[in-house]
């Protein structure tokens, strides 16, 4: 039996598939080989930087979202649904119907400056990238970041790319000034497993370089081994542990796979075209992990597994956040004793108000 060989993902990933979308009353169907996917660039009207996060099983309340969408095209990510309250579809559409909010930035610093703001935790971002591609060419999130360092309000940061080395200048005066962590995103070790699941991310190689330099420039970095996939990245948790500590990442968090909606069909699709020779035993064993179901909803345990297959896989990471030392995840300080600060407006931009 030949081993799974992901070495024509790009090209596979070229042909329009989106799942149903329930909010759309018209459905498309092509009679013959779906078209090619075709990068559009959207923008957002939205008036606010700011979501607010009421989930208990999220360890932060405020998020900024440059985008919406991602170039990354990550099979499990949880986010896709979201794209169908814009009448767009959960699968290629996420992928490449993309969503800039140009004003964000100036948003972001209106809220810092609203008499009821006290310099909470943002974190960039809830749902997708924050330093996806167009962060190359748009600089939504280096700008907030600048507001951010204004206010010396606290932050922190999610994201799987390299990119971020661009902003290392910034990064170590925010966390000079303020409270500042960066969280990777590292659920493989594998790099053609890796390329499979998330085709358009930089390998884990590469992203352990970008660990190494945040952590030289004095930021405090972490990992997400996010998601664990039982019978796909299991066998990866200790070796992606030991690399990330070495590269000097010192705290470290995981959380089970969601397949919310039409996740699960863009999961399984990707799988089954990419990996064929594991796919069954993906798909059982995530349902071992998970009481026969594929997805948990319920707030408190739609982020960890259950049964005999997850505690083995959540022991495992827990020996090797041990043994390599890890530290728990750093929180920003009370309120009371946040940096955050309101500066002071340029004289000449005063004396316009009389």
């Amino acid at each position: 039996m030949e081993p799974d060989r992901p070495l024509s993902t790009r090209a596979a990933l070229r042909q329009v598939m989106n799942p149903p979308n329930p909010w759309i009353s018209t459905v498309v169907e092509h009679l013959g080989p779906p078209p090619e996917a075709a990068l559009e660039v959207f923008f957002d009207s939205s008036r606010q930087a700011l979501s607010k996060n009421d989930s208990p099983d999220i360890p932060f309340t405020w998020s900024v979202n440059p985008y919406r969408g991602c170039y990354h095209g990550c099979a499990y990510c949880y986010a896709r649904p979201t794209h169908q309250y814009l009448d767009f579809g959960a699968g290629t559409d996420f992928e490449r119907k993309l969503v800039v909010k140009r004003e964000v930035a100036t948003l972001l610093r209106d809220a810092f400056e609203h008499p009821r703001w006290r310099g909470e935790l943002v974190v960039f971002s809830g749902n997708t990238d924050c330093y996806q591609p167009l962060e190359a060419t748009w600089q939504l999130t280096r700008q907030c970041l600048q507001v951010c360092l204004a206010y010396r309000n606290p932050v922190g940061i999610i994201t799987k790319s390299t990119l971020i080395e661009r902003d290392l200048e910034l990064l170590s005066e925010l966390a000079r000034e303020t409270f500042l962590t960066v969280t990777v995103s590292l659920p493989f070790r594998d790099a053609d497993v890796a390329r499979a699941m998330e085709p358009y991310v930089p390998t884990p190689e590469r992203r352990l370089k970008t660990i190494e330099r945040l952590a030289k420039a004095g930021i405090a970095v972490g990992i997400n081994v996010a998601p664990l996939i039982p019978g796909l990245n299991d066998q990866d948790v200790e070796r992606v542990l030991g690399d990330a500590r070495s590269a000097g990442a010192v705290y470290a968090n995981r959380t089970m796979l969601r397949l919310p909606g039409p996740v699960k069909e863009v999961f399984e699709h990707r799988l089954r075209m990419l990996l064929p020779l594991r796919a069954d035993k993906v798909m059982n064993q995530i349902r071992e992990a998970r009481d026969g179901q594929l997805n948990e909803s319920r707030f408190g345990d739609r982020m960890r597994g259950s049964g005999p297959r997850w505690r083995m896989i959540d022991d495992l990471f827990k020996s090797a956040w041990t043994r390599y030392g890890y530290s728990p995840m750093p929180e920003p300080p009370p309120l009371g004793q946040v940096p955050f600060r309101r500066p002071e407006r340029p004289r000449a931009q005063l004396e316009l108000f009389g």
